[in-house]
């Protein structure tokens, strides 16, 4: 087995993805597997986080996306709900200062209204302290619906229209990406899944168009540092087209090497 710093030779630092995302899967079957309450596997995951945003900051990721919470998860038992919310209210308490530390810039997105004012009061206090910071920046869905977030985006475009602030005839990929919760940031280059399940959930259903999957039966409270090098050295051993054929990446490849040799 490689060890981390065999990986991170193997990682190319000059084509890293821009933009990580993460469906963090698996944490409910990772207790049960030991017969533990499944908040014990929440909490395990957390670790986790921990490790991988320290790993993301360390090799220069810009934004690290992480799929926390779904909207659809809020119809999980109660006791459920309530200990990972308790458990999102600890980790920012205690981890926002060592990740303001690191420069590392903290946005969180969704349905924030569905959350308790406590919970929106931290959140709040968190990005405002991380704002300035220009480290790897770490967005974590939370109460988060892919389609919510497109219906949202529609229903803020339909009011700029009828107010006159843009014209139909000027709505397109580019500003409709405007009015997303992502507003300004890259879409992911790489989606990781942990847990082997082969679907997106309703995750940035917009945002993955082009982007890479990764896909581990590694259920995430053992995921480990070592495998995100190894996500992104797969990644990184792949073609990414966005519709074009091999012959006219390369040929526009090699047309952007010529205007780099004359500048």
């Amino acid at each position: 087995m490689s060890t981390y710093n065999e990986l991170l030779k193997k990682v190319d630092k000059k084509n890293l993805p821009a933009h990580v995302a993460i469906i963090m899967d698996g944490n409910g079957r990772w207790a049960k597997k030991r017969h533990l309450a499944r908040v014990k596997g929440h909490e395990q995951g957390s670790k986790v986080v921990k490790s991988i945003v320290e790993t993301a900051s360390n090799l220069g990721i810009d934004v690290l996306s992480l799929y926390a919470f779904s909207k659809e998860n809020w119809n999980r038992p109660r006791e459920e709900v309530d200990a990972l919310m308790q458990l999102l209210h600890r980790y920012l308490l205690v981890e926002s200062n060592n990740l303001i530390k690191n420069g590392v810039r903290l946005s969180i997105i969704g349905d924030l209204k569905s959350l308790s004012p406590t919970l929106r009061e931290l959140i709040s206090d968190v990005r405002i302290r991380s704002k300035n910071n220009t480290g790897t920046r770490v967005v974590i869905a939370l109460s988060y619906s892919g389609r919510y977030e497109i219906v949202e985006a529609v229903k803020a475009v339909i009011n700029d229209v009828q107010r006159k602030k843009i014209a139909v005839e000027d709505v397109n990929e580019d500003v409709f990406a405007g009015y997303l919760f992502t507003k300004g940031l890259p879409d992911p280059d790489l989606l990781i899944r942990t847990s082997a399940e082969k679907r997106i959930s309703n995750f940035m259903l917009w945002q993955i168009a082009y982007t890479e999957l990764y896909i581990t039966k590694t259920l995430w409270p053992d995921f480990t540092k070592e495998e995100f090098l190894k996500s992104i050295i797969s990644f990184q051993k792949r073609e990414r087209r966005f519709g074009m054929t091999g012959d006219q990446l390369i040929s526009q490849q090699d047309s952007s090497r010529g205007h780099s040799l004359n500048e």
